[in-house]
């Protein structure tokens, strides 16, 4: 099976899913319409100078997207518990080609959760410079990495029956000691933990829309070894996983 035969699917499969895509995309959608439309005309929140629908806007968009890559784990549990490895395991697809489409399927997520919180945001009164715009998009882009790997080690690691509490739980987790939901000073044990986990440097890409700077060295090299070491698990969990099936 073809790189572009089985990506074609993967994506026909998983945009048809309705119900599937109404939570993924619909949950950060509405949660930000509820937060910020009520707050919409107000342009210093908490005396942070920043306008409401861009505050929440920017703290929605490391959770939406961390939540919509994880959230092939869930994907991936569904076709395992239907036996759909199995069938993989008698056609040609390569591991590698099997990897390259489960990401591509993850960032076709995100980048749907990113056009439509940022869709919101405009309509709600948001103006970025177009720098700014195109910086935070990259560096969230760039810090889904890992995320995209922790999401196919976990659907080939979880039971269809805990998939749902594991990233639910999993992606809670990661927002609270991120920062996801409130600063976390700049220094103490939360920030210290935060800075060593990739949801953290999430947060920093998307804070490029309120002024901040993005990561230093120490940002790249946490998103990397993540990166890495999450690949590495993913890997071993898909053979481990294949051999059973």
């Amino acid at each position: 099976m073809s790189f572009t035969v089985y990506t074609r699917y993967e994506l026909l499969r998983t945009f048809r899913n309705r119900r599937f895509l109404l939570f993924a995309f619909g949950f950060p959608l509405v949660l930000y319409v509820l937060i910020a439309a009520p707050n919409r005309h107000v342009h210093d929140l908490n005396g942070s100078g920043l306008s409401a629908p861009l505050y929440f806007m920017v703290g929605l968009l490391a959770f939406g997207t961390m939540t919509a890559m994880l959230s092939s784990g869930a994907r991936i549990a569904a076709e395992r518990a239907v036996g759909w490895n199995r069938q993989l395991r008698i056609t040609p697809l390569s591991p590698r080609t099997y990897f390259r489409t489960k990401v591509l399927t993850g960032y076709a997520m995100s980048f749907g959760t990113i056009g439509l919180l940022y869709a919101a945001g405009v309509a709600l009164g948001v103006r970025l410079a177009a720098d700014d715009w195109l910086k935070m998009t990259w560096l969230i882009l760039v810090g889904l990495i890992p995320f995209a790997a922790l999401g196919i080690f976990i659907g080939h690691v979880v039971t269809p029956e805990s998939i749902g509490p594991v990233i639910g739980g999993s992606t809670a987790l990661l927002a609270f000691l991120g920062g996801v939901w409130f600063p976390l000073g700049s220094h103490g044990v939360l920030v210290n933990i935060g800075r060593a986990l990739p949801s953290y440097w999430l947060v920093q890409a998307a804070h490029v829309g309120v002024g901040g700077s993005g990561w230093g060295t120490n940002g790249w090299l946490v998103i990397a070894a993540w990166a890495v070491g999450a690949t590495i698990l993913a890997r071993r969990a898909y053979v481990k996983d294949t051999k059973k099936a």
